[in-house]
């Protein structure tokens, strides 16, 4: 059972929260851009929604855990939205009403949804998660891929794979860069031996803090004494220089409310609204699986903070944005307790824009890189694998299905694939237990004794149908509901026209506590 009962300490958790907001606000800060490059919005527009997710978002959902801001999943829908309303002031304003839709459904109690996705379906989008990090980081840790983030999906703009990008980056590998993320990999790892954890000064420090500065100053160092190593700009930090308030207004876009009277701009708000929903849903399901205190995020609030981000975000430039599953699994592997590490990432996402570009754009990507591989590690550990091996095939195939699934196409459709599979086994369990079957030898006829059990719904139809028509023939069935507080329309129709035809066999059929339909002639 889930702990919904304990109440978070704000104060007392900081020690925790600062680091951890500092640890996802690095991995945030690239993806914000990276994203916002992707979905083909100005760069700036990544920023807004990451400020807007930390800031608003944090408080307004239910999840102490979870972090919000520009999701990969949503990158073609942003693209295709801009590129369908002819303007990013236009599809501001589909952003700005998916919000208002998502903040209904919230009201409407839409969220149970995610409660419908197997847990094997969860793991599984979270190790291929952890799989896509490493496999789209290991160019970036090579210094071979000047497009930071890419996409999460498996064929690239650029007309490369996930693998192809990786045996490109062999070809290209940019030396200084390689250098820094080798000593990035090895200080990380470092910091999580058991050792370095009794160190006070090490456990209020956060690696990725020593990785950061530490990379900026061995680029300095390269590009004094050793400048063939030097990194070229291009794999560095590119964020944009806000000088004053009014070079802050330029960067911000407003939507076209004069775009209300296009149809077009429905069906992209209705779009963005779904899949950001859905994206959200199974983002904080997956995120109170990680939770080290099983926390349940209430699932109709998150519709609604996710709204109100949706409509803040629209209204002052920024892209759609979704609780996203690597920022959250960054916080929680950096030991984030409540949600003040989502608040606190703002904070510095904020402060970084107005203060600290010059700094920033220092940092090697090279470094961001190590980080994102060990949080795809972590999300994909060997013991996740053996764990749900361990549980049996039911639980294994659709996780390995759903991982799959995910590498080769994108987030949602591969989620879509596991959940089918994973269907394909709950109907495969329900098949077997509908009904108790008794069988009972009498002198003149065989008697079977067929009790229904309490629930019998549609899914248990294929079964039942099934058992009637193998059962002999010239026999005497008798078919018990009284143990059955509900029985579907379906599996009513399926027995009354199984005792139409049951003669024809020489089968008597007695029905006991079981209401007639009316079954219509298809003929």
């Amino acid at each position: 059972m889930k702990n919904t009962t304990l109440k978070p300490n704000y104060l007392a958790s900081l020690g925790k929260d600062i680091p951890a907001g500092l640890v996802v606000f690095l991995v945030a800060l690239p993806l914000c851009l990276g994203i916002s490059l992707a979905s083909g919005a100005p760069l700036f527009a990544g920023i807004v929604t990451g400020v807007v997710g930390g800031l608003v978002v944090s408080w307004l959902s239910g999840s102490q855990l979870s972090v919000s801001g520009p999701a990969a999943g949503l990158t073609v829908i942003v693209l295709n939205g801009i590129e369908t309303l002819q303007s990013y002031e236009a599809f501001l304003l589909a952003v700005v009403l998916a919000g208002v839709l998502q903040v209904a459904l919230g009201f409407l109690k839409a969220g149970v949804i995610g409660l419908y996705f197997p847990s094997s379906v969860i793991k599984g989008m979270l190790a291929a998660i952890g799989l896509i990090l490493i496999l789209k980081q290991i160019p970036h840790f090579m210094g071979a891929d000047d497009d930071f983030f890419g996409e999460m999906n498996f064929f690239q703009p650029d007309g490369r794979n996930t693998f192809s990008e990786i045996i490109h980056a062999f070809s290209a590998i940019q030396v200084g860069a390689l250098i820094i993320g080798l000593i990035s990999i090895a200080v990380l790892i470092l910091w999580e031996q058991p050792f370095m954890k009794r160190i006070k000064l090490f456990k209020l420090v956060p690696g990725a803090l020593i990785v950061v500065v530490g990379s900026v100053g061995i680029n300095y160092m390269f590009i004094h004494y050793f400048p063939e190593l030097a990194i070229a700009g291009t794999h560095l930090v590119n964020l944009p220089e806000i000088s004053s308030i009014g070079a802050l207004q330029n960067e911000l876009r407003f939507p076209a409310f004069e775009q209300l009277t296009n149809p077009s701009l429905y069906v992209v708000a209705f779009t963005i609204a779904i899949i950001a929903s859905l994206e959200s849903l199974l983002s904080v399901e997956a995120v109170d699986k990680l939770d080290p205190h099983k926390r349940r995020t209430p699932n109709n609030r998150e519709l609604k903070a996710q709204g109100v981000g949706n409509i803040i975000a629209g209204m002052l430039g920024g892209i759609p944005m979704t609780a996203v599953i690597v920022r959250s699994s960054a916080n929680i592997a950096a030991g984030g307790k409540t949600k003040m590490s989502a608040f606190i990432h703002g904070v510095f996402l904020l402060l970084a824009v107005l203060f600290l570009a010059g700094f920033l754009n220092q940092v090697p990507l090279s470094a961001l890189a190590a980080v994102l591989l060990m949080v795809g590690y972590k999300l994909t550990k060997p013991t996740l694998f053996k764990g749900q091996l361990k549980l049996g095939h039911e639980q294994f195939i659709p996780f390995v299905v759903t991982i799959v699934a995910i590498l080769f196409t994108d987030l949602l459709v591969g989620i879509l694939i596991g959940l089918a599979v994973g269907i394909f086994f709950i109907l495969k369990a329900n098949y077997k237990s509908p009904y108790f079957f008794h069988k009972e030898e009498h002198r003149d006829k065989e008697t079977i004794r067929i009790k229904l059990s309490e629930h019998v719904s549609f899914l248990n139809k294929a079964s039942i149908v099934l058992t009637l028509e193998k059962l002999p023939d010239n026999s005497h069935v008798i078919i018990d509901g009284a143990n059955s507080e509900y029985i579907d329309y379906d599996v009513l129709e399926a027995i009354q026209e199984f005792k139409k035809t049951a003669h024809e066999r020489g089968i008597f059929v007695e029905v006991l506590n079981i209401e007639e339909v009316q079954v219509l002639d298809m003929h």
